[in-house]
């Protein structure tokens, strides 16, 4: 456990999340910047309320943890000269994306180190983002099934996301993209091991026959789901959400289905998975 001298970090739940306070993420030193960058391994997730700031400001932040991912297929600013954000809006006409339990990106090499997600429309109620420790959900499993996981290989793709016409952005003939990832993966700085599948982009485990598969990830996701290892916030307008891609999932609560809901997420670029 980190002791701050800068920044005040509150858990919100017993399995990952704080809420940080006493830092503005558009004005922000060194000393502080290597607090928050402490609590961001330690709780995996991070929230910060009233942090009033403009694009440019949410980039130069989220780029002191390293390079800015241009998504393959989202870059709805693109022509404000902003291709590394990804807007996540819905409405009456637009209905929730990311219900579903996943990780960002693990389609590519490199999935993400994380994302920091600013809200800018935040609905009068609902519309919460709820996030899962991959770290608890891998260490609530018994040794002999750690130990199994331990030896196998995920196919992650885009098939059932980003390839079919009139879904997320999606456009008719896009390009599949595939990679394979380790199903338990050694975080790079903590050290510790946790889950690396998930529903939007794991299409089997290599080596297994489908039915194998099929039973395995579905085992997989119904654990992930368990509440023990998740937390869950309330958007504000400025509130800012900032996660670990590699040791987390997380989804929205797509209970307020006509109320108008804006987010901006800048992504970071990560490393391979072992």
């Amino acid at each position: 456990m980190n002791s701050y001298k800068n920044i005040s970090v509150n858990p919100i739940a017993g399995a990952l999340g704080a809420e940080v306070a006493g830092v503005h993420l558009g004005q922000i030193g060194d000393s502080v910047f290597n607090e928050v960058r402490a609590a961001f391994v330690e709780h995996q997730v991070l929230f910060f309320r009233d942090q009033e700031i403009t694009r440019d400001q949410h980039k130069a932040f989220a780029r002191r943890f390293g390079t800015l991912q241009i998504h393959p297929y989202l870059q709805p600013l693109k022509d404000q000269g902003h291709p590394e954000f990804v807007v996540l809006q819905s409405d009456a006409q637009r209905p929730y994306v990311a219900e579903g339990w996943h990780s960002d990106v693990t389609f590519v090499n490199e999935p993400p180190l994380g994302s920091v997600l600013r809200c800018v429309v935040a609905p009068e109620f609902g519309g919460d983002t709820m996030w899962a420790s991959m770290y608890a959900a891998y260490e609530a499993l018994s040794d002999k099934m750690q130990r199994m996981l331990s030896d196998l290989v995920a196919i992650h793709d885009t098939t059932r996301t980003f390839s079919r016409a009139n879904y997320f952005g999606a456009k008719e003939g896009m390009q599949v993209i595939s990679s394979e990832h380790p199903v338990v993966r050694t975080h790079p700085e903590s050290g510790r091991k946790g889950l690396f599948v998930n529903t939007a982009f794991t299409a089997s485990i290599k080596g297994m026959k489908p039915a194998e598969s099929a039973a395995l990830l579905g085992f997989l996701y119904r654990h992930i789901e368990t509440p023990d290892f998740c937390c869950r916030f309330r958007w504000r307008p400025n509130s800012v959400a900032m996660w670990d891609n590699r040791c987390t999932q997380h989804r929205v609560v797509a209970d307020n289905r006509t109320a108008n809901r804006r987010m901006e997420r800048i992504t970071i670029n990560g490393d391979k998975p072992y």
